[in-house]
């Protein structure tokens, strides 16, 4: 079945990858997998930890083991992958593997999005109304927000995906990048895409100023700086990467850029989470000593 001129959905792409592979292989292989591995055990604890310690079993800890496990699922999406590919002298994916690839990263990246968000709104609401929290952010209500978050951004994900993978790719079967990503994709594509791209970036702005909403709000605002300085480290984190990759138009995308940003929001910001948020957390701390003995 044809998709598109010179496109046929059995077609395979080839991943460039991070750098140009060369000697170095087998080391590169050695470092993603000691932070691939990292990554996982570090959310693995957090979660197991949120899960045991009762004094944990607030709104706030619920959200976060939410994005621990969205966390994992992200570096499970695109890392593997790209180790494999350092040791392997095939640097293929099929059409279905990277249309599936392209979706669950979508799914993730939106769904971490809003939950960031709804992490924002939470601290809001306990720093300014704090009478009102057990009401507005009962467990009832977070399992709502987590619900939308997951169900938005995965129509929004299978919306971006269909148009996408139904376009002509026909200059190249080449990506270059790491994993299939859609700025990535745009490139192969002989086809204006400027309006699609344009309603990614109202779209991307449009999600930051639901945020940026939420944490400012008067002296919440003020409060919210001090008292959640984890969790705004780790927002400015994503947004900031994400906005770069998803922000600009396709004239200004720069593959090398590209990919050396794609590393802080695959594996960096994976890597990272769970350790602001228990390093630079009492409340974790005082669990995990508790949990310790």
């Amino acid at each position: 079945m044809k998709t598109g001129k010179n496109q046929s959905v059995g077609t395979d792409f080839l991943l460039v990858g991070l750098f140009q592979y060369g000697r170095i292989n087998s080391l590169l292989f050695v470092i993603i997998a000691t932070l691939f591995t990292v990554a996982l055990t570090g959310n693995i604890m957090l979660i197991h930890l949120i899960r045991l310690d009762t004094r944990l079993h607030t709104p706030m800890y619920f959200l976060l083991s939410q994005l621990s496990i969205i966390d994992m699922m992200y570096i499970c999406t695109t890392v593997p992958k790209m180790a494999v590919n350092f040791l392997s002298k095939s640097k293929t994916i099929t059409f279905l593997g990277c249309e599936i690839q392209t979706y669950v990263f979508l799914v993730l990246g939106g769904t971490e999005a809003l939950l960031l968000g709804f992490m924002s709104y939470d601290r809001y609401v306990a720093i300014c109304h704090p009478l009102c929290y057990p009401i507005l952010m009962s467990k009832k209500i977070c399992c709502l927000m987590v619900a939308c978050a997951w169900a938005s951004s995965s129509v929004s994900a299978f919306m971006h995906t269909l148009y996408v993978f139904q376009l002509p790719f026909c200059r190249s079967r080449l990506i270059d990048h790491f994993f299939c990503e859609v700025p990535a994709l745009l490139s192969l594509v002989c086809q204006d895409t400027s309006q699609y791209e344009y309603t990614i970036l109202l779209t991307s702005y449009a999600r930051v100023l639901i945020v940026v909403f939420h944490m400012s709000s008067g002296k919440g605002q003020a409060k919210a700086v001090s008292t959640c300085s984890s969790h705004l480290s780790v927002a400015s984190l994503f947004y900031a990467t994400a906005l770069f990759t998803y922000t600009r138009p396709h004239s200004l995308h720069s593959p090398s850029q590209g990919k050396a940003v794609a590393v802080f929001y695959t594996i960096i910001t994976p890597l990272l989470n769970p350790f602001i948020y228990s390093l630079g957390n009492k409340e974790v701390m005082g669990a995990m000593r508790r949990l310790l003995g």
